[in-house]
């Protein structure tokens, strides 16, 4: 089995290891100004990654290595991989909008993917809010993901215990998601700041499109969310006019997006969104239930 991408965590330089657990800078964290990188890149132009045939070619052990670990024995004790249905019932508590999925009963898979995850700040976030799920972000611009591995990693090595259970793997989610996503995998998807593309010959480019949606309904389960946002009026008006357009998303109501404690992230957690933030800007979101096919 091949990994999803080269690398991953898999073969990191021993030396940023080192200076990582001994601390790296005052906070043991990468610093972006290492990180260069433009705002955003090319969905349609060639990138050089490797990219599995199918999901079952991707191996997830090497980003999520304390799941697997935990995985391996409890298969041969034939207990469960992992509780998700206690994680469903805590997070039901919490006031969260979560569907009821099926608990985990052999290989943990990843329920949650940031798509354009940026410097990862949405995860780092969810990771404790939801520490049984597996999440992963899927950023195209190569040192933006390095970044994101290199926090994840100090964090891990900072925090023993947390943060075990979200990754960051480069690769061009408008391409490739079916390569890595099993049909009604996802439990959650997020869209956050995206381009905007806003030359019309480009909107071709954009992340939120009819075809698009249908990818991404197929590997959504029933009762998965969604959650686009941007700081684009023109944007945010294409994304809702599209979701709107697809017989398998509705809207959630705005009883349930009081209660689902993701949505003050989606502002509050990424640094594109707290730039805006900073600025008094407005955003625009457009958050939807993935719906069963009324045929």
């Amino acid at each position: 089995m091949a990994d999803c991408e080269d690398g991953g965590f898999k073969g990191k330089r021993r030396s940023e290891q080192q200076t990582l657990a001994q601390g790296g800078n005052q906070k043991g964290l990468p610093r972006k100004r290492f990180y260069r990188a433009r705002a955003h890149s090319n969905p349609l132009s060639d990138s050089y990654f490797p990219v599995p045939n199918n999901p079952s070619d991707c191996d997830w052990k090497e980003h999520f290595p304390a799941f697997f670990k935990d995985n391996a024995s409890e298969v041969e004790s034939g207990k469960p991989a992992n509780d998700e249905a206690k994680s469903e019932v805590r997070s039901s508590e919490s006031g969260a909008v979560v569907p009821s999925f099926p608990a985990e009963k052999s290989v943990p898979k990843v329920r949650f993917a940031d798509i354009g995850c940026g410097f990862g700040g949405l995860l780092v976030k969810l990771s404790v809010l939801y520490p049984d799920k597996l999440m992963v972000g899927m950023e195209l611009r190569d040192k933006v993901s390095e970044y994101v591995k290199e926090r994840i990693l100090a964090l891990r090595l900072k925090y023993s215990g947390q943060y075990e259970n979200i990754s960051c793997l480069r690769t061009n989610a408008m391409k490739y998601l079916p390569n890595y996503f099993e049909k009604g995998q996802l439990e959650k998807m997020f869209f956050l700041f995206p381009d905007p593309h806003f030359k019309e010959k480009n909107h071709r480019r954009r992340i939120i499109s009819q075809a698009l949606l249908a990818e991404y309904a197929y590997i959504m389960a029933i009762g998965g969310i969604i959650y686009t946002i941007t700081d684009v009026e023109e944007l945010g008006e294409w994304m809702k006019s599209n979701l709107d357009a697809h017989p398998l998303f509705e809207p959630l109501s705005e009883a349930e997006l009081a209660k689902d404690p993701v949505v003050d992230l989606l502002t509050s957690a990424t640094e594109e969104g707290q730039k805006v933030a900073r600025n008094s800007g407005e955003t625009y979101r457009a958050i939807y239930r993935r719906i069963a096919s009324a045929v």
